[in-house]
């Protein structure tokens, strides 16, 4: 039986290290060892988000710390801004409107970015938004947006900034601090190496001030109260310990490596993957210059989605290579391949060559080799030869 290959945006491929980590007895969520192990996890997140800011651990999915930022933050009928371009970002806004908020989106089309001038615009129109929520990576569509430029009209204009950075942070470049980013939410289950289980929210002085004003109703995903708890070195409910354990040892594989060097690495892959699959003739959806580090969306080769969906399922079943599908109006449109966390070049290229066999295989393509190569060109720094014709 082949191992398999999993290469969605998450969850990720685990680390062995982080696998027997796991292992460890259960301990005392109240007892002075969980108390080191939660220090030393806040500690590595705010070395890894550059923050000197709360980190608070909320047993959940990264929905549960998107819901978290939205109850804290907001009051019933107050005017808010959500950037969306993806169904993450769809969902945020979703969540602000189930709270009562007066909601105003900012969308862009699959595959595009929030154009920063369009935030200032509608902050000019609407002086009463005290708070921009804005996803950093949308996972459904493999588009980064431009964080730095958005969070520099969002301060400029006094506002509270609400990130969501569940795909990214841990892989791509974030300075938390120094954008000014109030409250930043990111999961457990991606570029962290860990298993589902819990939201991280880093949240700044000014987001508890606005909290303690905001009338949301809120209980579990209380700021104020897990952050009580947290001072004693506590959880305020009972914690996923196993995969404190996982975040601690994956927290641990990325210092070794090191900040600068995880980010690069990051980089390096996406561009492989992108050289690899524009070389055989297949099309990326982000547009050029917002094209994500941790997911590639792709045009799908196929004349149908059902067609697409056997060939995700022959990939699985014949090679163990396990890819995303789209969401939302994106289902049967494109395909998604993962490369963040645990990757390497080596993993990249088998990627490129399992997907270009699966082609093959569908009759979509005539020959193999041209993945791999124009991948193995990029990583030398070589010219990419033009994309080959479809056939």
């Amino acid at each position: 039986m082949f191992e398999q290959q999993l290469r969605v945006p998450g969850p990720t491929p685990l680390p062995s290290r982080v696998l027997r980590s796991q292992s460890r007895p259960m301990i005392d969520h109240r007892g002075p060892e969980f108390a080191a192990l939660i220090d030393d996890l806040v500690a590595g997140f705010r070395w890894a988000l550059r923050t000197d800011n709360d980190v608070l651990l909320f047993p959940s999915s990264g929905t549960g710390g998107l819901e978290a930022a939205a109850v804290n933050l907001l009051s019933p009928g107050e005017r808010t801004l959500f950037c969306t371009m993806g169904a993450f970002g769809d969902r945020w806004a979703n969540i602000g409107a189930a709270y009562r908020a007066d909601v105003v989106r900012l969308s862009a089309s699959p595959g595009e970015a929030i154009d920063p001038e369009d935030v200032d615009r509608i902050l000019a129109e609407h002086s009463d938004i005290a708070t921009v929520f804005v996803t950093h990576n949308e996972t459904s569509t493999g588009v980064v947006n431009d964080l730095p430029a958005i969070a520099a009209v969002v301060k400029g204009r006094g506002k509270l900034l609400c990130v969501d950075s569940v795909s990214a942070a841990g892989c791509m470049p974030l300075d938390t601090d120094q954008l000014g980013i109030d409250v930043l939410v990111t999961g457990s289950q991606k570029g962290w190496m860990a298993p589902p289980g819990v939201a991280i929210v880093a949240v700044n002085r000014a987001a508890f001030e606005h909290a303690a004003k905001a009338s949301c109703p809120r209980f579990y995903f209380d700021f104020a109260r897990e952050k009580k708890y947290q001072d004693r070195h506590q959880t305020f409910t009972t914690p996923p310990v196993s995969v404190f354990y996982a975040l601690q040892e994956g927290l641990a594989i990325m210092r070794e490596e090191g900040l600068e060097a995880v980010w690069a690495r990051h980089s390096r892959i996406a561009k492989l993957i992108r050289e690899g699959v524009t070389a055989i003739g297949l099309r990326l959806l982000a547009v050029e210059g917002h094209r994500s580090d941790t997911v590639t969306a792709i045009l799908s080769p196929t004349e149908s989605a059902e067609q697409l969906k056997e060939f995700r399922a022959h990939l699985r079943t014949t090679y163990g290579l396990v890819l995303a599908g789209g969401q939302g109006e994106l289902d049967g449109k494109i395909f998604r391949i993962g490369h963040l966390g645990m990757i390497d070049d080596a993993d990249a290229y088998a990627i490129l060559a399992l997907l270009e066999q699966g082609l093959v295989d569908m009759g979509l393509r005539s020959r193999v080799g041209l993945a791999t190569a124009a991948a193995q060109a990029a990583a030398r720094g070589a010219p990419v030869a033009e994309p080959a014709a479809v056939g």
